[in-house]
């Protein structure tokens, strides 16, 4: 979930002097994927095959939807550097240095707060309470297999290497971190950045929030398109 990039998530953006941890949710983009190529194979079939004024409700409609379907699946994404942390929300691109980062929290969704008070969600870092359930029964089997060698390394301690071996795998099991959901994990990684580079030099400046033209614009003339369509019946 978590690839290196060269690049800022935007050419105003200020150049990072480290490589980018990218974070995305593989199953939005899955989803999104699956729902373009159906809006795509329907959309062509009516514009095709279609009569009347078929052919042009379909195409404002896919205007309109092919945007907020790549907004709300594909284009969300995190990025996070030793500078400034990048949210690319569906509508939105928020870049916060470092210094400006309040913290972090997750409860029903993940979000960051800025100095001013002001907080942004992470859409593509999702909370996930299956996630978090999964990894808590993954953890309570780790601590029960660990919990099994060691009473098994103290049972087998007078058969020679037996007892040697199940001395040591107790507490290697045991020196194990917690298992944590994907989402904690990178928000742990996100809180580590924003305690270890909050007060570095290169991670000041001011928040700047930008729109998503290329997203609005679209969707917009779709649903305008689309509107006039069926006033004029």
């Amino acid at each position: 979930m978590t690839t290196p990039d060269h690049q800022s998530p935007t050419p105003d953006a200020s150049r990072p002097e480290s490589k980018d941890r990218i974070y995305r949710s593989p199953a939005g983009m899955v989803g999104g994927a699956l729902l373009l190529a159906l809006v795509g194979w329907l959309g062509i079939d009516a514009l095709v095959s279609g009569e009347d004024r078929t052919p042009w409700l379909a195409l404002a409609a896919m205007i309109l939807v092919v945007p907020l379907i790549v907004a709300f699946t594909l284009r969300p994404a995190v990025y996070a550097n030793a500078d400034r942390l990048a949210i690319r929300n569906p509508l939105r691109l928020i870049v916060l240095p470092w210094g400006q980062v309040a913290g972090l929290r997750s409860g029903y969704s993940n979000e960051v707060l800025d100095q001013s008070g002001r907080k942004f969600q992470l859409w593509a870092v999702p909370v996930s309470l299956r996630g978090r359930k999964k990894a808590a029964q993954r953890e309570a089997r780790q601590a029960a297999d660990a919990s099994g060698k060691r009473r098994g390394g103290g049972g087998l301690g007078g058969f020679g290497g037996f007892g040697g071996g199940g001395g040591t795998g107790g507490p290697a099991s045991g020196s194990a971190g917690p298992v944590r959901a994907e989402a904690d994990r990178i928000m742990d990684e996100l809180r580590e950045l924003r305690e270890t580079r909050g007060k570095a030099e290169s991670a000041q400046g001011e928040v700047t929030v930008r729109w998503a033209y290329e997203i609005v614009g679209p969707a917009v003339a779709g649903a305008v398109l689309l509107g006039v369509l069926l006033a004029v019946g």
